[in-house]
C-alpha cells in the first residue's frame, strides 16, 4: 500500500529491508508477545483468538509495506526449522497408554468424529473443486482442514508446512478455519441448554452444576490449569536437544524412503513414497513412542515443552500472514467458510449420532466434537467454563491423541486428493 513512499526514501518497497533479519524477528516476536497479551488479557481477544491476530498483525504490516513479503527468515527459518521443532514438543502430551485408560466413552464419540471429519473433507473437496477452480489447492487446504479438524492447529501447522498451498490460501484457509470454529464453540454451547438434545442423551454433568455441585471444583481445576509451571535451565536445552534430534531423524528416513521410491513411482508405491516420505509422519510416530513409552524421563526432564512448543507455533502463524494479500483472503474466505462448514457439520453429525449409538451422555458428545474441531486447549476450557470438572483431564487427552492421527490423516487424505 505505502510500497511507493517507501521506494522513494529508503530505495525498496518496504519500511524493512528482507534481509534486515533481527529487525523482522524483533517485530515478529514482538507482534506474537502482544497477540498472546491481548489474548489472555480480554475476552473478546480470547474469542478472536491469539492465533488470528498475529495472522491479522502480520498481514496489516505486510500490506503496508512496513515489512517485507519475502524473506529467508520467513522461509529457510521459520517454515523450515521453527515448524518442525514445534511439532515434536507439542506431541510430547501425547501418552498413548493414558488416553485408553482415562477417556472413556468420550474416546469412541472422539475417534468416530475424526471419520466424520475424513468424510466431510471428501465431501467437501468434490462438492467445491468446480466452484473454487484449483483443484490442487483445494486438496491441499482439504488436507490442512482434516489435520485441523482432527487435532488442531498444530496438526494445521504441519499439514501447512507439508502441502505448501500459497501464502494466500493458507492465511485464508486460517482466517476460515478460525472463524468457522468460534461460531461452532457457541453452538455446541447452546446445544447443551437445547430441549431437544437434554431429552434425547444423559446428561449428568449438567445436571451436577445446575444442582451447584462442581462449579467450585471447576473453578479450582481452571486456576490450576492456567497456573505458571515449573521450569530450568536443563528443561529448555533438553526441550531443544530432543526437538532438533526428532526432526533430523524424521528428515533421514523419510528423505531415504522417498528416494528409495522414486518421483516416477505410480499407484500403491506412489502412495508408499508420499506418506512414509513425509517428515511429519515419522516425526509423529517418535514423538508418540517417547511420549508413551518414556513418559516418567518426559514427565521430570522436559517441563514447558507445551508453552514452548506453542510459541513456535505462534510464529509460524505469525509467518502465514506477512505474504497474505488482504483481498486475496477476502474473496477466497468465503468459499473456504463453505468447506469448513461442511467438514464441521459432518464432524458434528457423526459425533452425535456415535454418542446416541453407543449411549453416550451429552457432555461426551460436546466435547469430544470441541476436541476434534479445536484440539486439546478448546476442549478442556469447554468443560471448564460450563463447569464439567471431571471432563476436563479427558478433554486433554483425546484432544491430544487427535495431535497424532490428525497428522496421519491429513497426510493421507492429501495424497488420496492429489494436493
Amino acid at each position: 500500500m505505502l510500497s511507493s513512499v517507501f521506494q522513494n526514501l529508503v530505495g525498496r518497497e518496504s519500511l524493512i529491508a528482507a534481509e534486515d533479519t533481527w529487525a523482522l524477528l524483533a517485530i515478529m516476536c514482538l507482534g506474537v508477545a502482544f497477540s498472546i497479551y491481548l489474548e489472555q488479557k480480554y475476552n473478546w481477544a480470547s474469542k478472536v483468538s491469539g492465533a488470528i491476530l498475529a495472522l491479522i498483525i502480520a498481514m496489516v504490516l505486510a500490506n503496508l509495506s512496513i515489512i517485507p513479503i519475502h524473506s529467508v527468515l520467513y522461509d529457510d527459518i521459520v517454515w523450515g526449522m521453527i515448524v518442525p521443532m514445534g511439532i515434536p514438543l507439542l506431541l510430547l502430551q501425547c501418552n498413548l497408554s493414558r488416553v485408553w485408560r482415562d477417556t472413556g466413552k468420550m474416546l469412541i464419540v472422539f475417534l468416530i468424529g475424526a471419520v466424520g471429519t475424513v468424510c466431510g473433507a471428501i465431501i467437501a473437496f468434490f462438492a467445491l473443486r468446480g466452484p473454487f477452480g484449483d483443484a490442487s489447492g483445494l486438496a491441499k487446504v482439504a488436507s490442512m482442514m482434516t489435520g485441523s479438524y482432527i487435532g488442531g492447529g498444530v496438526n494445521f501447522a504441519a499439514m501447512a508446512s507439508q502441502y505448501a498451498a500459497g501464502e494466500d490460501l493458507t492465511a485464508a484457509a486460517t482466517v476460515a478455519d478460525n472463524l468457522l470454529m468460534a461460531a461452532y464453540f457457541f453452538v455446541l454451547i447452546a446445544f447443551a441448554g437445547m430441549k431437544f438434545f437434554r431429552s434425547h442423551f444423559a446428561h449428568p454433568h449438567i445436571d451436577e452444576v445446575e444442582a451447584g455441585i462442581s462449579k467450585d471444583a471447576a473453578q479450582t481445576q481452571a486456576a490450576a490449569f492456567w497456573s505458571r509451571k515449573d521450569i530450568s535451565l536443563k528443561d529448555i536445552a533438553y526441550n531443544i536437544a530432543y526437538s532438533v534430534t526428532i526432526v533430523w531423524v524424521s528428515q533421514f528416513i523419510a528423505g531415504t524412503i522417498s528416494g528409495a521410491v522414486g518421483e516416477n513411482a505410480t499407484g500403491f508405491m506412489d502412495f508408499i513414497g508420499k506418506f512414509f516420505g513425509s517428515q511429519y509422519v515419522w516425526i509423529t510416530t517418535f514423538s508418540v513412542i517417547v511420549a508413551t513409552f518414556f513418559h516418567k524421563q518426559v514427565e521430570e526432564n522436559l517441563h514447558g515443552s507445551q508453552e514452548i512448543g506453542t510459541f513456535l507455533i505462534y510464529l509460524f502463524l505469525f509467518v502465514i500472514g506477512v505474504p497474505a494479500n488482504i483481498i486475496t483472503v477476502v474473496t477466497k474466505s468465503p468459499l473456504l467458510l463453505v468447506l469448513t462448514a461442511i467438514m464441521v457439520c459432518v464432524n458434528m453429525l457423526f459425533c452425535f449420532i456415535g454418542a446416541k449409538i453407543f449411549k453416550c451422555d451429552l457432555e461426551d458428545a460436546i466435547i469430544a466434537s470441541n476436541a476434534n474441531i479445536g484440539g486439546p486447549t478448546t476442549a478442556a476450557g469447554m468443560a471448564i467454563s460450563q463447569g464439567w470438572s471431571r471432563l476436563v483431564g479427558p478433554a486433554m487427552l483425546v484432544g491430544t491423541l487427535g495431535y497424532v492421527i490428525g497428522n496421519y490423516l491429513g497426510t493421507m487424505i492429501g495424497v488420496l486428493l492429489g494436493a
